[in-house]
């Protein structure tokens, strides 16, 4: 089973890939999970391109999500909303409506911030359009706030209500994957 994980932040030691890593290291060793870094290059979405050829990251993009069994997105909030490379990536990747690369695909979302909310509207806005687009989304919340100080030195979250929350929507993933955590170990 291959999991991909998809940050909405650019930055190189954003806290969402930090969250990302805790989210990986908490899965079973039968499931792979390969964190998608293409974000940045992908271009406006632009219906005139969007044609049999689309740019190359589109189209990398495409595969990478019709080859995962599973999504997994970590998302900050800018200006109490999503991230505009993310939000542009989501809507190249929602189309050709209804046959995307998201459809029925499980998904699930979660989010680091500095603040004291854990980025939980931008995650609502990535459910809703994950939704729009025909992901199975998972709804469940992981907020994770004040991430700048929610991780243990070796990369774990600190908190173990957070780590038991994420391991909680680990588990809803891969169920909706067809892979219950038991079977998947």
């Amino acid at each position: 089973m291959l999991v991909l994980g998809i940050s909405g932040s650019l930055r190189r030691d954003s806290y969402n890939r930090r969250l990302l890593a805790a989210a990986a290291e908490l899965l079973p060793p039968a499931v792979e999970f390969v964190r998608w870094s293409g974000l940045a290059p992908i271009p406006p979405y632009n219906a005139d391109i969007d044609v049999a050829s689309a740019p190359a990251t589109v189209d990398e993009l495409r595969a990478a999500l019709a080859r995962a069994d599973a999504l997994l997105i970590a998302t900050p909030e800018y200006n109490h909303s999503i991230p505009g490379q993310l939000k542009n990536a989501l809507d190249w990747a929602s189309r050709p409506f209804p046959d995307n690369a998201l459809r029925a695909k499980p998904v699930a979302v979660f989010g680091a911030s500095t603040s004291l909310f854990g980025a939980v509207w931008a995650q609502a806005e990535v459910r809703k359009v994950l939704s729009t687009s025909g992901a199975g989304v998972i709804d469940e919340e992981l907020a994770v706030a004040s991430a700048h100080e929610a991780f243990a030195a070796d990369g774990s979250l600190a908190d173990p209500t957070l780590r038991a929350g994420l391991v909680g929507i680990l588990e809803q993933l891969l169920d909706a994957a067809g892979v219950p955590l038991a079977r998947a170990a």
